[in-house]
């Protein structure tokens, strides 16, 4: 395997021309939401309907993410990573271009493919770069990329429609694929394709009572943390909510660096898990009467190291099938985060307080804390 010897910093460094892509997927996801009113006005459609962009998208992503990874499975990795930046690309081409809200939607369908391959195969690539030891510190700057993105989703989506317009946020994030194309292409050392597991192991996969009890917990993480996401702006009620955006990146940033570190050195992840949810929970729940400062900040400190710490727990239950399991969780994420937003608008659609939102979610992390120590199984710690 590469990566097996060296400095380790060297190896950690073969990480980096993956990370461009990852956040040109975070940003293509969220990016949609900070031009709404653009696109509504431009396409002559209302902004529930156009709204259904970011869902279209997120569907795709976790609907065709498993069925790729499992076709592609045993084909060389950079060629797969190349293969999804350039569908990834393509959509938003079309979107850039699209002149109907049909079209735009067929548009967000097709770069949600190439984002739902491209996800778990750059981190299963991560994973292959670095010795076991440091996996997850890899798997974390992989999840600084997508987190990083995400969060600029919505600001920089705001602050590019009034300059470049909504069409110029879609090339922007073009160019970004571009980028990420040349970078994989040129940068990336290569990875001689693992053998392709059987049907039947694939299939195995996808009936594994240990992936699957991980991927709920994760259905879970994603469904309280980007639910809120989605809702802060009415729940704080407090003045420019962007300035708390900037916080919730700033915490996610620190959590990444620190959950790598934690599970390489800890690597009792299911401890770990239970522990970054009792932390969101309770931040979410105090997030109306709190100070929202240290409050967002915790929130995307223990939101953010839990995507790595996901993936690190499926690939580890499936060592031999890492690339479907991980695409697997991967699809869990936006799966929870479209969950998330259509129970915040439930929520809200029923008469209830934006500040309402901030309880039920922050219960539900709680609950996922609890369920993530009553379903999944303790992962066996090595004596090293």
């Amino acid at each position: 395997m590469v990566g097996q010897h060296g400095d380790p910093n060297r190896l950690m460094r073969r990480v980096l021309p993956l990370l461009p892509g990852m956040v040109a997927l975070g940003l293509d996801a969220y990016v949609v939401a900070g031009v709404l009113p653009e696109l509504s006005a431009s396409l002559n459609q209302p902004v529930p309907a156009v709204g259904q962009l970011v869902t279209v998208f997120t569907l795709s992503y976790a609907l065709l993410s498993p069925i790729a990874a499992t076709l592609l499975t045993g084909k060389p990795m950079r060629v797969v990573l190349l293969s999804a930046l350039a569908v990834f690309t393509l959509g938003n081409v079309l979107s850039a271009l699209a002149t109907s809200l049909a079209f735009l939607l067929l548009s967000r369908v097709i770069a949600g493919f190439g984002a739902g391959l491209y996800s778990p195969m750059s981190a299963a690539t991560a994973a292959a770069l670095v010795t076991p030891e440091r996996r997850g510190r890899a798997l974390a700057l992989i999840t600084i990329g997508l987190s990083s993105g995400t969060v600029a989703g919505v600001p920089l989506g705001l602050l590019l429609a009034s300059h470049i317009g909504w069409r110029g946020t879609f090339w922007l994030v073009t160019a970004l694929g571009v980028v990420a194309m040349i970078g994989v292409a040129v940068s990336l050392p290569a990875i001689p394709p693992a053998a392709p597991p059987s049907l039947r192991a694939r299939l195995g996969v996808l009936a594994d009572r240990r992936v699957l009890s991980i991927v709920l917990v994760t259905v879970f993480s994603t469904l309280t943390s980007l639910g809120t996401y989605t809702y802060i702006a009415p729940i704080l009620n407090r003045g420019n909510v962007t300035i708390y955006l900037v916080v919730w990146g700033v915490g996610g940033l620190v959590g990444n660096l620190l959950a790598g570190a934690v599970i390489d050195r800890w690597r009792d992840t299911r401890t770990l898990m239970g522990v970054l949810l009792t932390v969101m929970g309770v931040s979410l729940a105090l997030l109306p009467v709190g100070p929202p400062g240290l409050l967002v900040f915790l929130w995307g400190a223990s939101a953010w190291s839990c995507p790595a710490t996901q993936q690190h727990r499926v690939m580890a239950a499936r060592p031999s099938e890492g690339p479907v399991a991980v695409s697997l969780n991967a699809s869990a994420i936006y799966l929870g985060s479209s969950l998330g937003a259509g129970l915040g608008g439930m929520v809200l659609a029923g008469g209830g307080a934006p500040a309402s939102l901030a309880y039920v979610f922050g219960g539900l992390a709680v609950f996922a804390a609890v369920l993530n120590h009553l379903i999944t199984a303790r992962p066996v710690l090595s004596s090293a």
